[in-house]
């Protein structure tokens, strides 16, 4: 079996990490358990690009208990954890291709690695691995049943393959379902992205003025943890509707340039370029704090930032660094600007990744079940798999709710009574 880690020794820690989060697991538990039975990915090969995290884990295990033969490689370069990637390989006979901190071209040589499995379907986390093989592996498309994209930065980008023409597999948008981003994106990310910025500083929230760009899912549950820890919270946003959401919500709503003059720490979440540019650096406070927690590395403009500080100190603590700018100023860009929850934190807890998880792989077995049918889009996920994922969550919460009476039912379907 080939793979590329950091060390194999790692794998006792790894595995007792992926045993903890699998106790958080419930439903993705349940749909392991009757993927064992039936098999309904056998004989598929799969290539999965995603943060290599101990949830992670749980959903390969899930896979290849389905009947996938099954490759994984990391989605960001900050983002594995080296002994979930040694644990896969050693107790559970998963080829991983992962090393955290690994530069772009080894990041890369591992995309290719998983692509040279030359799989039937796809699992992505932000749309690389499926852009790498419409641009190097065109022969490729012809053979992909199709692909799974978790992250609203990849969904964006598919929808634009998609509007050029470009796309030629089919590809569910497990980002867009209730289940994953009314939960995972909300709550997931609020919570580890306050965790990894607090990782990384060990600064108090209460009382500084937090700037968050972007109030999709995402920078809600991020905004809202934020107020709930005594921070003053600060929007910025391009949207109209979603700027009078957040001013409704409570929050200050500001253009950039103006939340850049006051805020204490910036945290971008928009899936969008240079949301936070030289022109805003260089009227921050002394002392600010840059963080993103979109998928890609590219909503601070990094670049500018190099070239705009008279000095640059690096890792004065681990994951930080410190750029002085013309004005004497000094800010701190935290993890290279990349995603601060995966890079200084673990990333989303269990228990949220337990229904998007559940999602991907029932997802997949959707794929599977219905290829034959499916044209080279994106695909919503079925509104049977979200009411699936969510009643068995609700039940593993110990929640019951109630059920229409038939009178209701007819009620809600016909248009005669009125007042």
């Amino acid at each position: 079996m080939k793979y590329d880690i950091k060390d194999i020794n790692l794998a006792t820690e790894g595995k007792r990490r992926i045993e903890w989060a699998e106790r958080d697991m419930p439903v993705l538990r349940q749909v392991k358990e009757r993927f064992e039975k039936e098999k309904p990915l056998q004989g598929r090969k799969m290539s999965a690009c995603l943060h290599v995290t101990a949830e992670t884990a749980n959903l390969a295990r899930t896979l290849k208990a389905g009947g996938a033969d099954l490759v994984l490689c990391a989605s960001n370069p900050l983002s594995t954890q080296d002994d979930v990637s040694a644990s896969l390989v050693k107790d559970f006979e998963i080829p991983v291709f992962a090393i955290n901190g690994e530069d772009d071209k080894t990041y890369y040589e591992h995309i290719r690695a998983a692509i040279d499995h030359k799989p039937d379907i796809t699992m992505d986390d932000g749309a690389d691995l499926v852009s790498t093989i419409h641009f190097d592996y065109p022969d490729l498309t012809s053979t992909l049943l199709g692909s799974m994209e978790e992250t609203t930065t990849g969904v964006i980008r598919l929808r634009a393959m998609q509007a050029d023409g470009a796309l030629k597999i089919p590809v569910i948008a497990v980002n867009d379902a209730t289940t994953k981003n009314l939960f995972d994106n909300r709550y997931g990310t609020g919570q580890s992205t306050v965790d990894g910025i607090i990782r990384a500083t060990d600064i108090l929230l209460a009382g500084k003025n937090v700037v968050v760009a972007g109030y999709g899912w995402c920078g809600r549950g991020f905004a809202m943890r934020c107020r709930g820890m005594g921070a003053n919270v600060i929007v910025t946003e391009v949207d109209p509707i979603r700027a009078l959401e957040a001013a409704m919500d409570g929050f200050r709503v500001l253009p950039m340039a103006e939340a850049a003059k006051v805020g204490d720490l910036f945290c971008t979440l928009t899936g969008d370029i240079n949301v936070i540019r030289t022109e805003h650096m260089n009227v921050m406070k002394d002392g600010a704090i840059i963080s993103n927690s979109g998928h890609f590395n590219v909503e601070i403009d990094t670049k500018g930032l190099e070239e705009l500080a008279v000095s640059v100190r690096r890792q004065v603590r681990r994951l930080v660094d410190e750029f002085t700018l013309p004005s004497g100023n000094r800010v701190y860009l935290l993890a290279e600007g990349r995603l601060i929850n995966l890079a200084a934190a673990e990333g989303h807890p269990a228990s949220v990744m337990d229904m998007s998880f559940a999602t991907q792989a029932l997802s997949t077995e959707w794929v599977v079940d219905n290829h034959e049918t499916l044209k080279p889009q994106v695909y919503n996920v079925s509104r049977e798999i979200e009411d699936w994922v969510s009643k068995l969550k609700l039940k593993s919460m110990k929640i019951e709710i109630d059920e229409l009476t038939e009178e209701q039912k007819q009620y809600l379907a016909s248009w005669e009574m009125g007042t």
